[in-house]
């Protein structure tokens, strides 16, 4: 089922159906000349099915992934950037694809590829703005529990790229494509959403500062743009409306509800009866965990049997331990102590659909019915590696990692539920 739903997404099929789209083969078939960026997680399998499809003839290409495919298209400035922090070549593609942006001209077309991982894959400091700073800041975001949403808030106001500003550099009109790993699908915040209007403030994104650990626990130059800006002193990031986007569209071409339908259509297959929830998992993972199942217990209680529970989302993780794992590696650690819950044979997964979880070669984990047993039986207390954020040692002694490699897609987290 989880296979199924990745290859749903997968990014470079994606393309292919979006290419049969009037409303893009349109600006293209128009354009005296076409120039590509491509960012993000899924930036090599996009950026090869666009070439691959002749749709027009493309002349300046930039391309930032976190690892080259094996074949790109001809004459490709590939950067390798860092994720979850950026790095020097993150920094590298930025001057590239705004050197690419600036030299546009009207009548043609610039066309950028986005999916997710795109904000630290392609980063560039505003002025006064070290790489350094933004690596710690956006550390320490994540490591206090910040969402997609607070993250990218502030990535926005330290950034000379993001927030609409790729698109403002822009002479010639600007088409984007995009796969969501983004809870309800906003494009400003789909990589910190660099082709499209901004409407979040340096005001906000100080207050996620404060939020977030605290202003004294940031780089003194962060706070120190963050205030110009709240201050009046720098300018906001161009907003919905503003001249410079007029000739800038973007849409989604990749969903979470793709995934969701890729792995219901598998268990649909084999028999099960599938139930969709349609409120994305979100929230503290370890906190998220038992409410689902908690969820999954009232809500379908009298459903018939054998039942497959379908969900997506994307949850966080408050760094409280010295553990390794991922927010899906702690989703399923913290679902043991209620999974019988749901009766005697219960088996449930999470995986992040790019394949990578947190900072580890495991895309998530499975936990059924045994789990609890086995680790007793081993010696693993479970609630002690939940505390440690410990996740991926839990799992790994009992052989309950799930690997798929990068798998070069991202719409963020799909759960499986499966109920005999």
């Amino acid at each position: 089922m989880l296979r199924s739903a990745l290859d749903a997404v997968d990014a470079g099929r994606l393309i292919q159906g979006a290419l049969t789209d009037a409303d893009v083969v349109s600006p293209l078939q128009r354009a005296a000349a076409i120039d590509i960026i491509a960012a993000g997680k899924a930036a090599g399998a996009m950026l090869n099915a666009f070439a691959a499809s002749e749709a027009a003839p493309l002349r300046h290409i930039v391309a930032v992934g976190p690892a080259p495919p094996a074949v790109l298209p001809e004459s490709t400035q590939w950067f390798t950037g860092g994720h979850p922090l950026p790095n020097a070549g993150s920094l590298a593609a930025s001057t590239a694809a705004l050197d690419v942006a600036r030299r546009s001209r009207r009548g043609e077309l610039l066309v950028v590829l986005l999916s997710g991982g795109g904000s630290a894959l392609m980063a560039l400091p505003a002025e006064g703005v070290t790489l350094e700073d933004k690596q710690v800041t956006a550390g320490l975001l994540m490591a206090h529990g910040a969402d997609i949403h607070e993250l990218n808030t502030v990535r926005k106001h330290l950034s000379s790229i993001k927030g609409g500003q790729l698109a403002a550099a822009a002479a010639a009109p600007v088409l984007t494509l995009a796969v969501s790993d983004v809870v309800g699908d906003d494009l400003s915040v789909i990589a910190s959403g660099p082709t499209v209007g901004d409407d979040t403030t340096f005001a906000q994104a100080l207050d996620v500062i404060d939020r977030r650990g605290g202003r004294a626990s940031y780089p003194p130059a962060v706070i120190a743009r963050l205030q110009s800006g709240a201050d009046g002193r720098v300018p906001e990031t161009p907003t919905r409306g503003d001249a410079r986007l007029v000739h800038s569209s973007a849409r989604v071409i990749g969903r979470q509800r793709a995934a969701i339908d890729g792995a219901g259509a598998a268990a649909a297959a084999l028999g099960w009866h599938v139930h969709v929830i349609a409120e994305p998992v979100v929230g503290e993972a370890r906190e998220a965990a038992p409410q689902h199942v908690a969820r999954v217990c009232h809500d379908l209680a009298r459903e018939p049997r054998p039942m497959c529970v379908i969900s997506a989302g994307e949850t966080t993780v408050t760094v409280r331990g010295g553990g390794k794992g991922g927010r899906n590696q702690e989703f399923a650690l913290g679902m043991i102590n209620t999974l019988s819950a749901l009766g005697p044979r219960v088996a449930a997964a999470s995986i992040g659909t790019d394949g990578i979880d947190g900072p580890t070669d495991a895309a998530g984990a499975i936990v059924d019915s045994t789990t609890a047993a086995r680790a007793v039986l081993q010696g693993l207390d479970a609630d002690r590696y939940l505390a440690d954020n410990n996740a991926y040692a839990f799992f790994d002694q009992l052989g309950d990692l799930i690997r798929t490699g990068p798998t070069s897609t991202n719409v963020g987290d799909l759960q499986v539920i499966l109920i005999a």
